[in-house]
């Protein structure tokens, strides 16, 4: 495994993070695992060298975040991962947003759940429209000098919204988002027009979620919107974001590259965004053993430059997705 430092953090990542939101309980989704069957898969993640791990208080109704920290705790030293979890999002039992009171206690319970005195990662999950970004990034400021928190890091937004929010940071010597994690992989590319330069230029690292598409990226899908797995059947938020016409036609090139260099598709859709600017680690989800296995054989893929231009060569814009 490969490791590289989260922007300008002393964070040392794996260039896998493994996403915690396939584990947690099937009465949220019918495609998400149960802790039982989840635990030898972050066991493995451990063992072939992933040490950063992201899940998110909502995913599971908080569930997720209680199988993330009881499999670390068995699994790992706790100074030996990189845990990062994420706050805005409502669920059951908590109303969501980026207020300070709404912080102040949503990073608590998280820990509780989580079973760990701080976060080394903590993030907002998308932009709070009904809260001044002040009042978020000085509540989130506050954490980190708590120590209950080691850095921030933020999640799909316009990139005139993280400008802002970085401006202001420095503006009143606030704690500095390090990290974007933002909707990127083959299929939909529109961050590479603002917030990946931005990024890039003012060294925050790239954690993209769903460099798969969902799994799309995975070529199981079929243009009827149907596909073999769980989630292909059930995941109405992909079916909404990818399959237009458009789409197939650049998972047909990356099955011919698939093809000539003897891996899969999903290595290849992976290998991809490995070799673009700023990304650090691509977040990963995998409810089978062989998607893990073939996540980490794909950073070591090598993609020439002809390569990379087969797999963009049908690429179209598409509309803003996955900042709601």
């Amino acid at each position: 495994m490969e490791y590289a430092k989260l922007g300008k953090s002393d964070l040392n990542v794996s260039r896998i993070c493994l996403g915690m939101m396939s584990y947690g309980t099937s009465k949220w989704r019918d495609w998400v695992l149960d802790e039982e069957p989840s635990r030898p898969i972050i066991q493995r993640a451990i063992e072939m060298g992933i040490n950063f791990f992201d899940t998110a208080n909502m995913y599971s109704n908080g569930v997720s975040e209680e199988v993330t920290g009881r499999a670390l705790k068995d699994f790992a030293k706790r100074d030996q991962v990189v845990l990062a979890t994420k706050v805005f999002f409502p669920y059951t039992g908590w109303q969501g947003g980026l207020k300070r009171a709404q912080i102040t206690q949503a990073i608590e319970d998280s820990l509780r759940r989580l079973g760990t005195d701080y976060v080394d990662l903590y993030q907002i999950h998308r932009w709070d429209y009904d809260t001044p970004i002040e009042e978020t990034l000085e509540a989130l400021h506050r954490l980190v000098q708590a120590g209950k928190v080691r850095y921030i890091g933020a999640s799909s937004m316009f990139a005139y919204q993280f400008s802002k929010s970085l401006y202001l940071a420095d503006l009143h010597d606030w704690t500095r988002f390090v990290s974007m994690q933002n909707h990127y992989n083959l299929v939909y590319r529109e961050e590479e027009r603002e917030m990946i330069p931005l990024c890039v230029e003012e060294g925050v690292g790239l954690i993209p979620w769903s460099p798969l598409a969902r799994g799309f990226l995975a070529a199981n899908r079929t243009p009827d919107r149907g596909g073999a797995t769980t989630r292909a059947k059930s995941d109405a938020y992909a079916k909404d974001m990818y399959y237009a016409d458009e789409d197939f036609k650049i998972v047909e090139q990356v099955q011919t590259l698939a093809e000539k260099k003897g891996a899969k598709p999903a290595q290849i859709a992976l290998a991809w965004i490995l070799h673009k600017p700023g990304v650090v680690a691509p977040i990963i989800g995998a409810t089978k053993m062989y998607q893990l296995e073939d996540a980490v054989a794909a950073s070591h893929i090598e993609l020439s430059a002809e390569d990379m231009d087969h797999l963009e060569e049908f690429y179209v814009p598409h509309r803003v997705l996955g900042h709601s």
